[in-house]
């Protein structure tokens, strides 16, 4: 129930999931496999697929690693939005885009969970939207030697925070691939 008003349609973010930031994910190919699901629900259920794809100073624009992963390719009608900052919504196109197709409702897949994907759904909660996890179709890195816990916690624990995460009028929470319904 999104607090913006006359936005009633629900949208799939597929969040930064390129070759330079997945190169060395956990659970890449079954988390890949698992986004792959999800656009093939989604397009079947004639539910946008908003592309997001992040670039910075480390993965520069038109570089073999800002290109997405060759497993999960963007028809041309589906937009792409680019972006520099770890929350999707931030100094990008992504809130035009979604209000000119009427959408309240997100569900979140990509990278890195840590990151883009937890600045996301926060972006998206504050901004009225409704944001769901996909709790199988986010990843991330080992940067435990920075003193993170290992990949597998990560995405546990962002699970688990995100499933009971709401505000007023809004709702967040995660569901399975499998569980996933449009």
């Amino acid at each position: 129930m999104t607090t913006l008003p006359d936005r009633p349609r629900t949208a799939l973010l597929v969040i930064d999931v390129q070759k330079g930031v997945v190169a060395s994910a956990h659970n890449r190919d079954g988390v890949i496999a698992n986004i792959s699901t999800m656009v093939d629900k989604a397009r079947a259920a004639d539910v946008p697929v908003i592309w997001i794809q992040h670039s910075d100073d480390e993965m520069k624009e038109g570089t073999e690693n800002w290109e997405y992963v060759p497993e999960l390719v963007r028809d041309d009608s589906e937009p792409l939005v680019h972006k520099n900052y770890p929350d999707s919504f931030e100094d990008t196109q992504l809130e035009s885009v979604l209000a000119e197709r009427g959408i309240g409702r997100l569900m979140v897949t990509g990278a890195q969970t840590d990151v883009c994907i937890r600045s996301t759904l926060h972006g998206a909660l504050v901004r009225g939207y409704d944001a769901t996890l996909i709790a199988d179709a986010h990843t991330t890195e080992d940067l435990s030697q920075y003193g993170a816990p290992s990949p597998d916690l990560v995405i546990a624990h962002t699970n688990l925070y995100w499933k009971w995460h709401e505000a007023p009028g809004r709702k967040a929470g995660t569901v399975d691939t499998a569980e996933v319904t449009f």
